[in-house]
């Protein structure tokens, strides 16, 4: 019987096995938060419910007061109406009647309010002191005709009679509401107010209900008459919090209620909030309603409290999650143990098959005299027999004879050793298709155990294994896309060769080669383009050379050959010239014809060195020497190129500690309008401050610069200072001038060109107008869509664009018309053959005239002869600039050089 190890947890609960139990247990989840969000909606809901009742039966009750308390003022103006003149003490014995303590909640006084004529202040205030209010006086005293004192206030207590004699009428909030009813003959409410009877009293907010009386106890109809048969008000004065307590405590005890006056929330229009009113963020449900009486409105807002919200909340939800989740779980067991037992089942079915039936592995079981009885189905996908044809697998005739020995003593090993497995026994195997495999196996005797009976034999096919050592030897040490050795192989055929020659005094050679102008072919036609020239070069090369000899490509377009016996260096010479014969031809790439060259450096082994490190260097020196050379041609290695190599690193370290340290400055040379001979902007030279050298010019370290890429630092940092320059010529008055500034091949064919040009210009801020910048002609020769969507961007900057050095190399006129140019330089080479050269002379009078029939200025250099100058401004030529006029200058005495300048008279 299986024990819990042969189905671990972890594995049952894998999806491929338990998928079934998993999207139960998901979907009974799923139910299980629908029905609980179900119930908690149901829950709000009814407390929802419960909060809207109460808050509509807050309001409604409200409001039956409210009329309530006008009816009993309407029972008080009767009283007028019937009796005419009502003394004190019957006013005061039916205020007692009605008894408003006990039935009318938030009344603090009923009161009479009676319309006193000037003339008549005095008998009133007398008449009333006669009927025991000694203290009696009409207050606040105002100008009249009428005053509205506060007559009869009862009940008689110490607080209302301190409000008897208040003229209301002179506060703007009664006498709005005194007039409304008096000319609409109802009852009104005043707005919020402060009662009389509290003014010495921390306060709370009130109001008061008028409600007119008229003399003769009739309404009259017209508004003009209800002015003039005024008799008076009878009033009642509320507080809201007594008023509003009993109902809120009655209806709903725990809801915050506030209630706003003009049916505006804010702070000063507040007249009422429950003891609950600090929760004003923590509610669930709110409710806003109008409340209008009196011809007032007041705003209702009711909002739920935590305590509303302890008390209409229900277990059930919680019942239904927790309950939901333990049925989940319940079900997702369920399922893992039947889940378990059909996966138990066919493991103890299938085990032995998947065994025996490995796609690896070709697995025969044998009877105990070595007959087959069974074969796995791999052996047809490796072996390519029909498992089905028993017979047809007999070792004995499968095997080959070398191997049979030790293969059938095996066998014999595993039958006297039950259960134990075999050493591993390589043999090769016959296939269907004849070919021999190399195969290992091993035997393990399994004859007493059910279900095998016999002796398992599992052979694993090493053909493929095999084949992928010898696929990953060849990707280690062989290049993927010639063929030939790589730079690790050939690294290892050195050292061979060196120490057969240095044991052996026999000498070899070791060429270095690399194609001329592969870059251009492959940046121009393509990657693709560019494989195909290097795997032909790689066929031709191996043509060149004897079959004990070897050629090796290290990447790029760089091959190394190396002959490893040769009787000298003539012999090497022979070689190198016909390689160079060999690869000097014309190739067809993407339906270009192209031609190619070579140069081809040569150090001897071991005349040069023993070492493979220095002679591969000894090669490429000797190979930089044949480009230098004029390429297509070969150099043997002399000491002389290490010397010469060693000096040139030493310079790279110089001009990079040189860059590091700012030894770097900019020179200027003006340049001169010849129409007026002024100054109109200068040129910016860099030189180099060399602690021993002294000023370095720019010719003796710029090739440099661009072959160690240093070129594109200089670069920067000259544009920088030359743009600092400007600025300083702009303070000093000279805001004309424009800032020439040279740039290299290697400069503008930077990716961070364009980006840093705009940033030096930001951080700088020199105008961009003010700038020149120098394009050499050689740049026409690069990608000419790059090219011209740079100089597009530079021109939009607002940048001068200047083609420098015109007239040398090639340049397409069709560039010159669509490049947004602004100035062509013609090549100094040219102005310095002027005027004894014919040729110089006529190709300069030619640029000029082409560059003004481009609309282009044009700008002479090197100008040195007043000769020179004359045939300029003779040809028609607008700008010069020489030494005729100025060497460059530094930034002191090209300052002095423009005052000079300034101070001469303009030619007109």
């Amino acid at each position: 019987m299986m024990n819990r190890k042969d189905l671990p947890l972890l594995q049952l609960l894998k999806l491929r096995n338990a998928w079934l139990a998993w999207l139960l247990l998901l979907v009974a989840i799923a139910v299980t938060i629908a029905s609980w969000q179900f119930s908690i909606r149901l829950v709000e809901d009814r407390t929802e419910a419960r909060f809207r009742t109460q808050s509509l039966q807050l309001k409604t009750a409200i409001e039956e007061r409210l009329i309530n308390y006008e009816q009993v003022l309407a029972g008080s103006a009767g009283l007028f109406a019937v009796a005419g003149n009502v003394s004190r003490d019957q006013w005061q014995e039916y205020v007692h009647n009605v008894d408003i303590n006990r039935y009318y909640p938030g009344i603090q006084g009923i009161g009479f309010v009676e319309r006193i004529e000037v003339r008549d202040m005095a008998d009133h205030i007398a008449s009333v002191r006669a009927e025991g209010v000694h203290n009696y006086l009409v207050k606040p005293l105002g100008v009249g005709p009428f005053y509205y004192p506060m007559v009869y206030l009862e009940p008689g207590t110490v607080s209302n009679r301190r409000a008897l004699g208040y003229d209301a009428f002179s506060d703007p909030v009664h006498r709005k509401a005194m007039e409304q009813s008096r000319d609409n003959a109802i009852p009104t409410v005043t707005g919020k107010v402060v009662l009389i009877q509290e003014e010495m009293e921390e306060g709370q907010a009130s109001f008061l209900m008028y409600y007119p009386v008229y003399q003769g106890g009739e309404v009259p109809e017209i508004r003009a008459e209800r002015r003039m048969m005024l008799a008076g008000f009878v009033f009642s004065a509320f507080r809201m919090n007594n008023l509003l307590d009993g109902i809120v405590g009655l209806i709903s005890p725990f809801l915050d209620v506030r209630i706003y006056d003009n049916a505006i929330a804010a702070r000063e229009n507040l007249m009422y909030g429950s003891n609950l009113g600090s929760l004003d963020d923590q509610f669930s449900f709110d409710m806003s309603q109008t409340v209008s009486h009196g011809g007032r409105e007041w705003l209702l807002q009711t909002r739920s409290t935590p305590a509303f919200d302890y008390l209409a909340s229900d277990p059930r939800p919680s019942i239904v999650l927790g309950s939901g989740i333990a049925i989940s779980l319940l079900l997702f067991i369920v399922a893992l143990v039947l889940i378990r037992s059909r996966l138990m089942a066919q493991i103890s079915e299938g085990r032995y098959r998947a065994i025996t039936e490995g796609a690896a592995n070709v697995t025969l079981v044998m009877d105990e005299a070595g007959k087959p009885l069974y074969a796995s189905p791999s052996s047809f996908d490796i072996l390519g027999f029909n498992p089905g044809e028993i017979q047809a697998l007999a070792l004995e005739n499968l095997v080959h004879e070398d191997d049979w020995a030790q293969l059938k003593q095996g066998f014999e090993d595993a039958v006297k050793a039950p259960g134990k497995q075999m050493p591993v026994i390589r043999a090769r195997i016959y296939d269907a298709e004849h070919n021999w495999r190399d195969m290992e196996g091993t035997y393990t005797a399994m004859l007493t155990v059910p279900g095998v009976d016999g002796v398992v034999l599992s052979l694993r096919d090493l053909t493929q294994l095999k084949a992928a050592q010898t696929e990953l030897h060849r990707l280690a040490f062989y290049d993927p896309l010639t063929g030939l050795a790589n730079r690790q192989l050939f690294r290892d055929r050195l050292n061979s060769v060196v120490q057969r020659s240095r044991r052996s005094g026999e000498p070899a050679a070791l060429m270095f080669l690399d194609l001329d102008g592969f870059k251009r072919i492959n940046d121009t036609l393509g990657h693709d383009a560019g494989d195909e020239l290097l795997s032909q070069v790689a066929t031709w090369l191996e043509g060149c050379v004897r079959e004990e000899d070897s050629v090796a490509r290290l990447g790029g377009d760089e091959f190394v050959v190396l002959l490893s016996q040769i009787s000298g260096a003539e012999a090497a010479g022979k070689v190198a010239e016909t390689i160079l014969r060999r690869l000097c031809q014309r190739i067809r790439l993407n339906d270009h014809e192209v031609g190619i060259t070579v140069s081809i450096g040569v150090t001897m082994i071991p005349h040069d060195s023993e070492d493979p490190g220095t002679l591969m260097k000894f090669a490429d020196l000797a190979m930089y020497r044949a480009k230098e050379m004029g390429r297509n041609t070969y150099q043997f290695f002399t000491p002389a190129m290490n010397i010469k190599a060693a000096r040139r690193l030493l310079q790279q370290e110089e001009l990079a500690s040189a860059l590091e340290e700012e030894r770097f400055v900019l020179h200027y040379q003006p340049k001169i309008d010849l129409s007026t001979e002024r100054v109109i902007g200068v040129e910016a030279f860099l030189r180099w401050h060399h602690p021993e050298k002294g000023l370095v010019s720019a010719q003796q370290f710029i090739g440099l610069a661009e072959e160690t890429g240093l070129i594109v630092r200089l670069g920067e940092m000259a544009l920088r200072q030359a743009c600092i320059q400007v600025q300083a010529l702009e303070r000093a008055g000279f805001e004309d001038l424009k800032m020439a500034v040279n740039l290299s091949v290697r400069q503008v064919t930077d990716s961070r060109f364009l980006d840093m040009v705009r940033q030096v210009i930001t951080e700088t801020g020199v105008s961009p107008e003010k700038l020149e910048l120098e394009m050499p002609v050689e740049l026409l020769n690069e990608d000419s869509r790059a090219v011209r969507e740079l100089l597009v961007s530079l021109n939009d900057l607002g940048v001068c664009l200047i083609l420098d050095d015109f007239g040398a190399g090639s340049c397409s006129l069709v560039a010159l018309q669509q490049l947004p140019l602004d100035v062509i330089k013609i090549d100094h080479r040219f102005i310095r053959d002027i005027p004894y050269n014919v040729s110089a002379t006529d190709v300069a009078s030619a640029v000029i005239a082409l560059a003004h029939k481009l609309h282009l200025t044009v700008v002479a250099e090197g100008v040195e002869t007043p000769q020179q100058l004359s045939f300029l401004k003779s040809a028609g030529c607008t700008q010069c600039q020489g030494n005729l006029f100025s060497y460059p200058l530094d930034e002191d005495a090209l300052i002095g050089f423009l005052v000079r300048q300034y101070e001469r008279p303009v030619i007109s």
